[in-house]
């Protein structure tokens, strides 16, 4: 069954302290609805079809984590093998570093039994070639209508996306003490490939090395 199928825009904040982030999100308001670990597995072709035309087939899981209960989207997740399929089309006018938003095409459905799904995508001729992750802890203002603002722990460090209507896009992001020039819209793996790169790290995947415990400043 499809999800939902729409023009994804959004972009990447880093974010240096935390408890500071947190603070400024309930100045907005923002409500805290959901914190979930959700693991991502990349999947192409023998001949690397998405990654040539730099689109995303991804298969994810999402599990419940510390914090207030889920919202919409994810509730009815987290049960045993269920998960996400969704296919991003090619980036749109925008470049890892540039300041412009990040827009591209986005479908998405649910899956019933993840470990099923991905011995059928290995049927066709397709091969898990990257896997990330990371607990998102999504929130939401009425001051910005048809605005997620998600806070990400990953493996090299917090980053806010802001995912919505370009003008309220900037006008968050500016509340928040951000100006364009802190737009990202590098994807996690090109993040990680870069971040690699200046550590010269071998580990091909963006995975915890350990198990992740709650950083209690998003939470105070």
């Amino acid at each position: 069954m499809t999800m939902g199928k729409h023009r994804e825009v959004e972009v990447k904040l880093k974010v240096k302290d935390a408890a500071r982030l947190v603070r400024s999100l309930k100045e907005l308001p923002a409500t805290q609805n959901a914190r979930v670990h959700e693991q991502d597995t990349l999947f192409d072709t023998a001949d690397r079809f998405f990654q040539k035309c730099e689109a995303i087939l991804r298969l994810r899981t999402c599990t419940r984590a510390a914090g207030l209960a889920r919202d919409a989207h994810t509730r009815g997740m987290g049960k045993a093998n269920e998960g996400i399929l969704t296919f991003k089309g090619p980036v749109e006018g925008a470049n890892p570093t540039g300041d412009r938003y990040k827009e591209r095409e986005e479908i998405e459905f649910r899956v019933k039994n993840v470990v099923q799904f991905a011995g059928v995508l290995r049927r066709i001729g397709m091969r898990p070639w990257f896997r990330y992750e990371k607990y998102r802890t999504t929130y939401t203002s009425r001051r910005y209508p048809g605005l997620k603002f998600e806070l990400d722990e990953t493996p090299i460090g917090l980053f806010l996306e802001l995912e919505g209507p370009k003008r309220q896009i900037s006008r968050a992001a500016e509340a928040l003490g951000y100006s364009r020039a802190d737009y990202i819209t590098a994807s996690y793996l090109e993040l990680y490939a870069a971040e690699r790169s200046r550590s010269r790290s071998s580990r091909g995947n963006m995975v915890f090395r350990k198990k992740k415990t709650l950083n209690s400043e998003l939470f105070a």
